[in-house]
C-alpha cells in the first residue's frame, strides 16, 4: 500500500509552546482523509508542515515520498487550500486562472475554464466581489486545476454558509469520483466529513489520538452502558476512549476487535460524531490509552 503521508515523531514548537509532539501516522494513498479536533489541537500546523510552509521542530515527515517544498517538482504534485480561500480582490476570476497556467507545470487549463463556467463565474469579475462561497469554489478549482496528486485543504468552509459547504463539498466529492488523486480535509464540522470522508485521523492535545478507515473504526467502537463498572474489571482486549457514571451506571466507549458477549451492557454502535467526540473527551492522562497507529 503506497503511502501519501509518513509522519514519524512529528513536532513542531513556537517559543516554549508545542503547536504538534509526538505525532505519528501514515495516510494510505487513494483516499479522502478527514483530519478533526478542536480548535488548537494542531490540525493546520500538521497540514502546513506537509505542504512545505513550515519546518520541523522534531520528527521528520515525508509527502509522496518526498520532503515537503524540496523543490518545483515536489511542490507540483501538491495542492493547498487554505482556510481563508487565498484568493486575490483585485484580480478577476480569468487572472487567476492565467495566474495558475503560468505556476503550475500541469495544469489542466481546460478542466478550470470548464469548472469555472459551471459554478456561474464570469471571468471579467473581480474575485473582492464575489461571495464568500464563490471565493472558496474559485480556491477549489485551482487547487483541482493544478492536477496535484494530493491535494490538502484546511478548514476550507469554516467561513460558509451551510448551503455553500453543501456546494463545496459537492463539487470535492464529484472531483475526486473523477479524477485519481488523495485528499486530506481538516475541519471540525464532522457533518462535512461523514459524506466525503472514507479515513479519519483524530487530533487533540496537539496529538494524533486514533486514525484508520473510518468504516473499520466504526466496527470496532462500540458504547457500552450497564451497571457501574470500575474501567479496570473491562477485559483487556476492550480499551477504554471515554467513560462516563453515574451512582449506579457506567457508559464506556471502547475499541475492540472481539464480540462482546457480556449480558450486563447494552451494546450500541457509535456514529462518526460519537467517535470524534469520545476521543476529543479522552484526556492525555487516562490510564487505558487507545494506541496511535493507524490499523485496517
Amino acid at each position: 500500500m503506497s503511502t501519501v503521508l509518513h509522519a514519524q515523531g512529528l513536532g513542531k514548537r513556537y517559543g516554549k509552546r508545542w503547536a504538534l509532539r509526538e505525532c505519528t501516522v501514515d495516510i494510505p494513498a487513494g483516499h479522502v482523509v478527514g483530519l478533526v479536533g478542536p480548535n488548537g489541537a494542531g490540525k493546520t500546523t500538521l497540514l502546513k508542515l506537509a505542504g512545505g510552509q513550515l519546518e520541523p521542530t522534531a520528527g521528520d515527515i515525508t509527502v509522496l515520498g518526498g520532503r515537503p517544498a524540496g523543490g518545483p517538482a515536489q511542490l507540483a504534485r501538491v495542492g493547498f487550500v487554505a482556510q481563508d480561500t487565498p484568493v486575490y480582490a483585485g484580480l478577476s476570476v480569468a487572472d487567476h486562472l492565467r495566474l495558475g497556467e503560468r505556476l503550475n507545470p500541469r495544469w489542466d487549463a481546460g478542466m478550470a475554464r470548464e469548472r469555472v463556467a459551471r459554478l456561474g463565474l464570469a471571468a471579467a469579475h473581480r474575485v473582492g466581489r464575489l461571495s464568500g462561497g464563490q471565493r472558496a469554489q474559485l480556491a477549489l478549482t485551482l487547487g483541482l486545476a493544478k492536477r496535484p496528486e494530493l491535494l490538502i485543504l484546511d478548514e476550507p468552509v469554516a467561513s460558509l454558509d451551510p448551503l455553500a459547504r453543501r456546494e463545496f463539498m459537492q463539487g470535492l466529492m464529484e472531483a475526486t469520483a473523477e479524477h485519481d488523486f488523495s485528499v486530506v480535509l481538516s475541519s471540525h464540522l464532522v457533518s462535512d466529513l461523514e459524506r466525503i470522508c472514507d479515513f479519519l485521523i483524530v487530533l487533540v492535545d496537539s496529538r494524533v489520538q486514533v486514525a484508520g478507515q473510518t468504516d473499520r473504526l466504526l466496527a470496532t467502537h462500540h458504547r457500552l452502558t450497564g451497571p457501574r463498572r470500575d474501567p479496570d474489571r473491562l477485559p483487556a482486549d476492550q480499551q477504554v476512549v471515554s467513560a462516563r457514571h453515574t451512582d449506579r451506571q457506567s457508559t464506556f466507549v471502547v475499541r475492540t476487535d472481539a464480540p462482546i458477549h457480556d449480558p450486563a451492557w447494552t451494546v450500541t454502535p457509535l456514529s462518526l460524531e460519537d467517535l470524534v467526540l469520545a476521543y476529543m473527551e479522552k484526556r492525555p492522562t487516562d490510564d487505558r490509552r487507545v494506541a496511535l497507529e493507524v490499523r485496517g
